[in-house]
């Protein structure tokens, strides 16, 4: 029994650990070190080959990658006595214009020090020939390696930002569906929010000259409108026994119209650069933002439904309703609760989305309700109600990401990411269906 539960509980771990590991395997391939690594490898080839003191020439491209590469690589060889002769930053024809002024100035040139790509350009395929006053100068490029693409540092914290949404919409929707409920609202509440929040910067805020402040109070009246949204679908639920997927439905319709309405069926982009701060910046330990933000909403959530009378409540009313009322529990305000905390975090999540996207657009969170109740479904969580967990829906969302990722990286096109996922919800239904009649 203890080794059932115990699979029960972390069964999705092991899956997301084999789909990381799978994706790893055939997306390993050959890498080339770029920028401030390229650098430090290159400098360490020139000082055990030529000592300390290499007369250099660097090439490398205009791309931000190669410009860093040469910035380093000169500072490098400067600090430790070579002589940097020239620094192309361009084409092969800014290469060879250089590489003829040295050459007519009579100079030795000991080394070219290239990336991958400037490496290959035929300006450096017959020195001796074309430059003879230069010497028999070697080019030296970072040396390979292989690494699976998918474990690329850059990748897995694109994976990690591109899910925070979803994620953090997800906590409130395993609220709901714990208590036997569903809410098909929150992909339109994304919407709702962005634009509200966009717009009230531009109006209200002094648009792209808005304040800090003036930003945080347009976000803080995004989240709490969507919140009064969510509201108002927990009272028609529990007051007049409407059922959650229709009245969900009706303001997932509903939601859509006003941001439409609100964006005069515009994106609305007059918003400073600084509010990008929540969904692009990363200042704890490299981690973006929204991911710093997702980690800590999760282990708060995780508090509130394994230690507090709150999450007991939330198990017991989709667990067994009519028990938990002759048991005290006052469901109507624990469904309430539940709907409104899923307005305010898909409202949050809107606000997110607007940052990482710097602008408010009605078509954002666009069938995003299927991504966050397949995450919830994936990690565990029982569409029966009354039983799920928040780091089981964490873990779900990032097997969705880390699936669409993959399939992104070994080239799967669109269509077929669908019927995957789709295929992935379906499997996750019928699992928790078997577990259930067992």
């Amino acid at each position: 029994m203890k080794d059932s539960r115990f699979f029960a509980d972390y069964s999705m771990v092991f899956v997301l650990l084999l789909l990381c590991a799978f994706f790893s395997v055939v997306t390993n391939s050959e890498q080339s070190p770029t920028g401030e690594a390229a650098a430090k490898q290159v400098a360490a080839a020139l000082r055990g080959q030529f000592g300390k003191a290499p007369r250099v020439l660097i090439a490398a491209s205009d791309q931000p990658g190669d410009s860093v590469f040469a910035a380093s690589l000169e500072r490098q060889l400067t600090a430790s006595g070579g002589e940097v002769l020239a620094i192309v930053k361009g084409e092969p024809k800014d290469a060879r214009e250089a590489l003829r002024r040295i050459n007519t100035a009579g100079s030795h040139l000991d080394v070219i020090a290239c990336t991958q790509f400037t490496g290959a350009w035929l300006v450096f395929s017959d020195l001796k020939t074309d430059f003879p006053a230069l010497g028999n100068p070697r080019l030296i490029t970072p040396r390979s390696y292989r690494w699976p693409n998918f474990l690329k540092s850059e990748n897995l914290l694109n994976i990690a930002n591109q899910i925070a949404v979803i994620a953090i919409v997800a906590i409130g929707m395993t609220m709901v569906i714990i208590t036997g409920g569903i809410d098909l609202s929150v992909g339109s509440l994304l919407a709702l929010s962005a634009v509200i929040a966009a717009r009230f910067i531009r109006d209200f805020a002094g648009g792209v000259n808005a304040s800090p402040g003036g930003m945080l109070l347009a976000c803080i009246a995004a989240i709490v409108l969507c919140g009064i949204v969510g509201a108002f679908s927990g009272t028609m639920i529990t007051r007049f026994s409407i059922p959650p997927f229709i009245v969900t439905l009706t303001m997932m319709l509903v939601g859509s119209g006003l941001a439409y309405i609100l964006a005069k069926g515009q994106s609305i982009y007059q918003i400073p650069d600084s509010f990008v701060w929540l969904g692009r910046s990363a200042d704890l330990m490299n981690l973006p933002n929204a991911v710093v933000l997702m980690l800590a909403l999760y282990a708060l959530a995780h508090a509130l439904m394994s230690q507090t009378t709150v999450g007991r409540y939330l198990y017991a009313v989709g667990g067994n309703r009519a028990a938990a009322h002759l048991s005290g529990v006052p469901v109507q305000r624990v469904l309430l609760s539940a709907y409104v905390a899923s307005a305010l975090l898909a409202g949050l999540g809107g606000v997110i989305m607007a940052s990482q996207l710097k602008s408010g657009s009605p078509t954002y969170g666009n069938m995003y309700e299927l991504y966050i109740i397949a995450a919830v479904v994936v990690g565990g969580t029982s569409l029966r109600g009354g039983e799920g967990k928040m780091l089981g829906t964490l873990t779900g969302a990032f097997t969705i990401a880390v699936i669409q990722n993959g399939m992104n990286l070994t080239n799967v096109e669109s269509y077929t990411q669908k019927v995957v996922l789709g295929l992935v919800i379906l499997g996750a239904v019928l699992l928790d269906k078997i577990r259930h009649s067992r």
